[in-house]
C-alpha cells in the first residue's frame, strides 16, 4: 500500500464509535418491534434520497417510507435476532448487517444496513434500515 493509499484508510471499529452506534440499532431493533413510528422517521435521514428495500416493496424517499409505516396495520412481524455485525469505518461511517428469524419459520432472513453516515447535525442514524 502507497503512503497516499494508507492516509485514505479509516480505523475500522473505533470502540467509541461501535458503542455510539449499537446503541442507535438497539433503539431501531426496539422502535421497529414496538411500531414507535416517532421514534423510526427520527432515526432515518429525512429527505427524499432515502431508500428502503424491503421484502416486498421498495421504497424512495422519507414520505414513502413514512406513508408504508403508517399504512402497516401491526407494525412490522416479529423476529428474533440471531446475529448481528456492526463495523465502523472512522468516526462518520458504519454498517450493520442482522440475521433474524421470524417465530415459526424454517428459513432465517438477513438485512444488510449499509450506508449509515454522520449528518451536519451531527448524529449517526443507522443506516437506511427497514
Amino acid at each position: 500500500m502507497t503512503q497516499d493509499n494508507q492516509a485514505a484508510v479509516q480505523p475500522v471499529n473505533l470502540p467509541e464509535i461501535l458503542e455510539e452506534v449499537t446503541k442507535l440499532c438497539d433503539l431501531y431493533e426496539k422502535a421497529l418491534m414496538e411500531n414507535d413510528l416517532d421514534t423510526l422517521d427520527a432515526l432515518f435521514w429525512e429527505s427524499e434520497q432515502t431508500l428502503r428495500y424491503g421484502v416486498g416493496e421498495n421504497l424512495y424517499g422519507i414520505s414513502e417510507i413514512r406513508d408504508f409505516r403508517k399504512g402497516r396495520s401491526g407494525g412490522s412481524p416479529r423476529r428474533d435476532v440471531i446475529r448481528r455485525q456492526i463495523t465502523t469505518f472512522g468516526k462518520d461511517c458504519a454498517v450493520c448487517d442482522l440475521e433474524f428469524q421470524r417465530p415459526g419459520a424454517a428459513v432465517r432472513g438477513g438485512k444488510a444496513r449499509p450506508g449509515s453516515a454522520r449528518l451536519p447535525a451531527g448524529r449517526l442514524p443507522p443506516p437506511m434500515c427497514r
